[in-house]
């Protein structure tokens, strides 16, 4: 068994005649927190989705491969072995657990009955488990709090559920989609420790779906910038924030709040429609270093200075 958990090798995928990934290649090892970063529409939580098997495989083709623990590839896997690996080995947090829980049952059933299926617990030791795992994610009189609704919660303790639903099993992956888009930043700050206390506690890898640049820094070890499905920059969050080379990793910084800092400089214009992307590096059509081939010939995802990069000319 070696020390990569996930290895994504030129995922490549399509809705109908449109390329929404494009060949994304990563790798994560294991024990190791991944940040995915990017505008809305990068394609983050498209990578998610199809790592867990949540895409209609009807509506998507997928190319390229995603070998998981050396074992399998889980682009090739029939539904009966997803409905092994959910829950148990692969797990998610979603962005929004209002309404990812379900309101007609309580927050305590909801628990119950993903170690009751996945563990093969009976009634009692589910329900023991239950009120440790939210103890655990800091949830106060979690005996009371079995019989609780979604609603009756508030969205930070909603969201520990969630992330003791997630890893209730002791995945050996996990993947948290935004998990604090709709928290206040104090509860922000509480939920993602909690996520890292967690993973950590239990040697869990973690891939993070972020929009936050700052988040990305202190949460992850490594980070993989996107950009319209394709990858523009990765490495150690350290060595690609404190000195991006791409251009859109460089403009995408510059977006960061920071106090003190009155001068922002976003990227120019819009990511274009995905019927009408250049045939090259995807980011040609807003670049300030754009060349000539930049538009017509994609670059290679090439090492360099402790980093991959896919740029025809790096600052």
């Amino acid at each position: 068994m070696t020390d990569c958990l996930l290895e994504i090798d030129g995922l490549t995928l399509h809705r109908g005649h449109k390329k929404i990934l494009d060949d994304v290649k990563l790798t994560l090892k294991r024990g190791e927190t991944l940040a995915l970063v990017g505008e809305s529409g990068a394609g983050k939580s498209t990578i998610a989705m199809a790592l867990m098997g949540l895409l209609d495989r009807r509506a998507v083709a997928i190319d390229g491969s995603a070998r998981f623990n050396d074992e399998v590839d889980l682009f090739n896997l029939p539904e009966k072995e997803w409905t092994r690996l959910r829950g148990s080995r692969l797990s998610m947090v979603f962005q929004d657990a209002g309404t990812a829980l379900n309101p007609c049952y309580t927050v305590g059933s909801q628990l119950m009955s993903v170690l009751r299926r996945k563990l093969g617990l009976g009634a009692k030791e589910a329900r023991e488990r239950a009120v440790e795992l939210m103890k655990d994610v800091g949830i106060n009189d979690a005996v009371a709090r079995l019989s609780a609704y979604p609603h009756q919660l508030s969205g930070g303790m909603q969201q520990r559920i969630m992330v003791a639903i997630a890893l209730g099993c002791k995945p050996d992956l996990l993947f948290a989609d935004e998990p604090t888009s709709a928290l206040d930043v104090t509860i922000q700050a509480q939920i993602v420790q909690l996520i890292l206390d967690q993973t950590r506690a239990s040697g869990a890898s973690c891939i993070f779906v972020l929009h936050d640049l700052a988040l990305a820094s202190q949460a992850c070890d490594r980070i993989v910038v996107l950009y319209a499905g394709q990858v523009m920059e990765a490495g150690d969050c350290a060595t690609v924030l404190r000195n991006p080379l791409h251009p859109y990793t460089r403009l995408l910084k510059s977006c960061v709040l920071e106090i003190g800092v009155e001068e922002m400089t976003p990227p120019e214009g819009n990511v274009p429609a995905y019927d009408a992307m250049p045939k090259g590096c995807r980011f040609a059509t807003r670049c300030p270093r754009a060349l000539d081939c930049c538009a017509t010939e994609k670059p290679a995802l090439i090492e360099t200075e402790g980093r991959a990069i896919a740029c025809w000319n790096p600052e």
